[in-house]
């Protein structure tokens, strides 16, 4: 048996085969399946009533075109699409069927010119609550324009009549496939219902087809791809009967739909069909049949292009998204239903990094510096955009999609036509590498023929430039434009070239898509800030373990702060302790060793004597080196009680903590313990969790994300705005700085159905599009989290350690909070697009609470000099941020009647909730919190005694809170 053959190819899948779908996955052609009768109520009599209707219509011959436009140009109560003045002298019209009016439906309106499509809107029944559009289509029969000498498919030149040589190049109109496609339409017929009787799950795998081209804004128009479920149904009706080698078919009539669909994916990811022709049976007999200006699909047996309406730029945005799908179904972790077909991707800020509106000219069709095809003088000025930036830009940009202005049907009743400025709406996904690179090279100035085709292109711009090996190539500079990062390269390239090329100018260009990245401080200069923090922890590792007087060697010196790891909210600065930030923190880790003593309490004094004895060692050694023993709040003795700070003259500090093993094993034994009462296990399992959570999984998530951030250019700036919007809304208090940058990290490894994301705000978006579809109801997020391998270590230790370490202590208020506000960010982005305000999502009043404690912002100042807040260059590095320390106080001892909400430390006001659980209740020794008697009897017994009922004395609370903020409190607003 051969190896391409049809049975051969359904059971041979060593290399990507049909065969992908789980058995334990539902079908999904009955969950895409449409419910016609429900969605379209009274469809079928409808058509019929037109059908009987048009055929009912008076027949008459032949019209001369100059009487036919005397007759109907006489009513003026409609508005009939004539064909126009130059297309009479090129395209015989052969009549026009006079309107008529059915039953009162509608009005139908059928033309005999090739690219006039009629539309009857019915009237909806009394009883029908759904609307629908129907579309009447007029076609000529098979072969009609062939018998009657269809025009030569020759293009003019492309400088004809505007000044410019001619050019030799011929290529097929877009009018002759029109004319070409209309009288195919029963073959194509024919085509599909002879694969449907073929192939039992054609009509299945054609719905999946249908609804995979819609999520991604496919469609059958040009202005929609040119590629819409008819031309999906046609290629796979043709690749269940040819394609193959010796004209075999690629589809086997056997597969179910989930096989169909993906075999016709996978073809449309390894076909190219925007780098060469695809023939479908024999090749052609002229050969300039297959010269077009956009893809080509070429179809033998009808001598038709199945594709002459797409673009070159649909055709490669097709393919790019038949390969990302083709990788999802091949990812054994991605919900693939949702991915294929429940979620929108055609979302252009989810998509692409840069966008520009183009204002098309009126006299666009004199600037197009292309041949023209027929397609109309807006598809030839966006051919000659997208060609122009593909070049100009290069490497920069991995996609460029250009969005036609979409054409209005035309209303039968007469109006007068309100000219208008039409856009071309470009998005761009920039590489984020290269996009920012500050020098264009060219060809080698000795190679003559392309150094002066890009001299040519670039104009007086162009220069030579020398590599320190001697070479001299061609190039272009554009390093002044590198501090404002990719996009302002970009920018700087695309005004350059459209203004030099297509003679447009600044008014006709807006660009978007920097409006994300402005909402906090972000600049390219940032990674240099980080990488010095990095550079400047290495020099404190190396400081500590040259010390020799410590009693046991050190094992690890791992840094935990989010400084280290490229995802700070600010970037980290020299000279922090003057800035009273707080120094970045880091874990020390000695070798195993039986000097450490049995219990933990004495651990803890072991760990602060050792802590002492670093800081005077390297004062001795480093004389411009400050180290400081603080204290931490520890309300236990077996909990961390001391830390050391580390201060550098002019330069970062460091805050040390030390981990020890036999601390570790101690709490892992007395959690373990059965011996021991429940409450002491439950606190030795806390103080497990924490240590590990400090000693081993921040040190492995630090080391990930740091990697993940130095791969993934775009991942730093995207962990660090979604941080923004955490605090922004005031929950970052209950989500962990590593858990939200899991949250972002995750969008980077598993973006389908979308492509990785390549800037801030596409990773911004895309993790909220993340956060908008997690039910928290029923599945824990971190569960779903697996960034990496070396992760499962975690597991490992502890089979609750994702869970305990990342989602502990999060209120499912909160969860639902930030789930509610990520999808109505998502919809807003999706609505809105490019005119989105990027200001609204992060946006948040206190409206929303119950209460708001405000706090001072710090503009008042000590009249004593030495309590200036600001501090002098010997102030001593905070232990906490004072709102972080009262939020913390206000947590433990208010945690029953109020639930708080903070935003890191630029928020200045801490909101909260009272909890609607804390009703009226009879008097008890173990009130949760303040209550007082109700003012009012709750009633009697029956027996003449009221039972007394006690309130929360919200009053007495919040004055509670106030003396506790003292001075750091300005003012409490309460919601009336």
């Amino acid at each position: 048996m051969e190896s391409h053959s049809p049975k051969r190819r359904k059971l041979d899948h060593s290399h990507g085969g049909p065969t992908f779908q789980a058995p334990h996955r539902r079908p999904w052609a009955p969950r895409a399946r449409l419910d016609y009768s429900s969605a379209f109520p009274a469809l079928d009599q409808t058509l019929r009533q037109l059908k009987d209707a048009i055929e009912g219509l008076e027949q008459y011959g032949p019209i001369p075109i100059d009487e036919a436009t005397t007759t109907l140009g006489k009513d003026k109560s409609h508005s009939y699409p004539l064909p126009r003045s130059e297309a009479r002298e090129r395209l015989p019209v052969q009549g026009l069927l006079r309107e008529a009016h059915p039953h009162q439906r509608g009005r139908v309106l059928c033309l005999a010119d090739h690219d006039q499509v009629a539309a009857l809107k019915g009237k909806k029944e009394p009883s029908t609550k759904a609307s629908y559009e129907i579309r009447i289509i007029p076609n000529a029969p098979e072969g009609y324009f062939l018998r009657r000498s269809c025009p030569r498919p020759v293009t003019p030149s492309a400088g004809m009549g505007r000044g410019r040589p001619a050019t030799t190049r011929h290529r097929p109109l877009f009018n002759n496939n029109t004319l070409k496609a209309e009288s195919q339409f029963v073959p194509y017929l024919k085509l599909l219902h002879r694969a449907s009787s073929t192939c039992a799950s054609f009509k299945d795998a054609c719905i999946l087809g249908r609804t995979w081209l819609q999520q991604r804004g496919f469609g059958g128009d040009v202005a929609e791809g040119g590629f819409g479920h008819f031309h999906w149904a046609v290629l796979m009706a043709l690749l269940l009967q040819t394609g193959g080698r010796k004209d075999e078919p690629i589809l086997s009539s056997s597969l179910h739909a989930s096989q169909l669909f993906k075999a016709t994916v996978q073809y449309l990811a390894s076909s190219n069909l925007h780098k060469k022709a695809v023939i479908l049976g024999s090749s052609p007999a002229a050969p300039e049949t297959l010269r077009q200006s956009g893809p080509v699909l070429y179809d033998s047996a009808r001598d038709v292009n199945v594709l002459f309406n797409m673009t070159s730029w649909s055709a490669f945005m097709l393919n790019e998204h038949a390969k990302l799908s083709l990788s999802a179904m091949n990812d054994p972790q991605v919900e693939l239903f949702d991915s294929l077909f429940i979620t929108k991707v055609n979302q252009p800020l989810q998509m692409f990094d840069l966008f520009i509106n183009i204002n098309i000219p009126s006299n666009a069709s004199q600037k197009s510096s292309i041949a023209t095809d027929g397609r109309g003088s807006k598809v030839d000025f966006a051919e000659d955009v997208y060609r122009t930036l593909k070049k100009a830009l290069g490497e920069r940009a991995k996609l460029i999609n250009i969005q036609l202005p979409k054409s209005t049907a035309r209303k039968a009743t007469s109006s007068a036509a309100k000219a208008k400025t039409e856009t071309l709406s470009v998005g761009i996904m920039c590489d984020p590498a290269k996009a920012s690179q500050g020098r264009e090279f060219g060809p080698l100035y000795e190679n003559k023929k392309d150094a002066a085709k890009f001299r040519d292109f670039w104009g007086d711009i162009a220069e030579l430039w020398q590599f320190p090996s001697g070479e001299i190539v061609e190039s272009v500079n554009w390093n002044e434009f590198t501090p404002l990062g990719y996009f302002g390269v970009c920018q700087a390239i695309i005004t350059y070239i459209l203004k030099s090329r297509l003679k447009l100018t600044e008014g006709d260009l807006v660009f978007h898509g920097q409006e994300f990245s402005n909402i906090i401080p972000l600049s390219p200069t940032d990674k240099a800030s980080f990488d010095t923090a990095k550079a400047a922890f290495s020099v404190f590792e190396k400081d500590v373990r040259d010390l020799e007087d410590l009693p046991l060697s050190v094992k690890q010196i791992a840094a935990i702060g989010p400084e280290t790891r490229y995802a700070s909210l600010h970037a980290p600065t020299p000279n922090q302790r003057k800035q009273g930030t707080t120094p970045i923190a880091a874990m020390l880790s000695l070798e195993a060793s039986g000097k450490w003593p049995e219990n933990i309490a004495s651990i803890q004094r072991a760990k602060i004597a050792l802590l002492l004895q670093i800081g005077r060692s390297l004062e001795e050694a480093k004389p411009k080196i400050e180290t400081h023993l603080g204290l931490e709040d520890a309300e236990r003795e077996t909990e961390n009680l001391a830390f050391l700070d580390i201060v550098y003259d002019n330069g970062f500090s460091f805050r040390l903590r030390v981990h020890s093993d036999q601390e570790e094993t101690l709490l892992d034994r007395q959690t373990k313990d059965q011996t021991l009462d429940r409450h002491a296990r439950t606190e030795a399992a806390a103080l497990l969790s924490s240590a590990r959570w400090r000693s081993t999984i921040l040190p492995l998530h630090n080391q990930t994300v740091s990697t993940y951030c130095t791969r993934f250019p775009a991942l730093s700036s995207s962990i660090r705005l979604t941080k923004h919007w955490f605090n922004a809304h005031r929950l970052g208090n209950y989500l962990n700085e590593p858990l939200i940058e899991l949250f972002v990290l995750q969008a980077f490894l598993q973006p389908h159905p979308f492509p990785m994301p390549s800037s801030t705000t596409t990773g911004f978006l895309r993790t909220l599009l993340l956060l908008a579809s997690y039910d928290w109801h029923t599945l824990s997020t971190a569960q779903r989290i697996d960034i990496s391998t070396r992760l499962e270590a975690w597991r490992k230790i502890d089979t609750n350690m994702n869970r305990i370490a990342y989602t502990q202590n999060i209120p499912r208020v909160v969860a639902t909070r930030m789930t509610a506000l990520a999808r109505s960010a998502s919809k807003a982005a999706k609505d809105k697009g490019v005119q989105l305000d990027p200001r609204t999502l992060f946006h948040s009043g206190l409206r929303d609470y119950d209460v708001g404690v405000l706090r001072d912002d710090g503009t008042k100042h000590s009249r004593f000099k030495n309590l200036d807040e600001t501090g002098g260059s010997g102030a001593l590095p905070l232990p906490e941020a004072p709102v972080t320390a009262l939020l913390r106080r206000l947590n433990a001892l208010y945690a029953a009647p109020l639930l708080f909400f903070h935003g890191g430390s630029e928020d200045n006001a801490i909101a909260a909730l009272w909890n609607p659980q804390l009703h009226a209740r009879g008097f008890s020794a173990n009130m949760p919190s303040s209550f007082k008697p109700q003012s009012k009897s709750a009633g009697g017994d029956g027996n003449g005694e009221d039972k007394e009922k006690y309130e929360l004395n919200k009053e007495a609370v919040l004055a509670e809170i106030a003396r506790i903020g003292g001075d750091l409190v300005e003012k409490i607003d309460v919601k009336k």
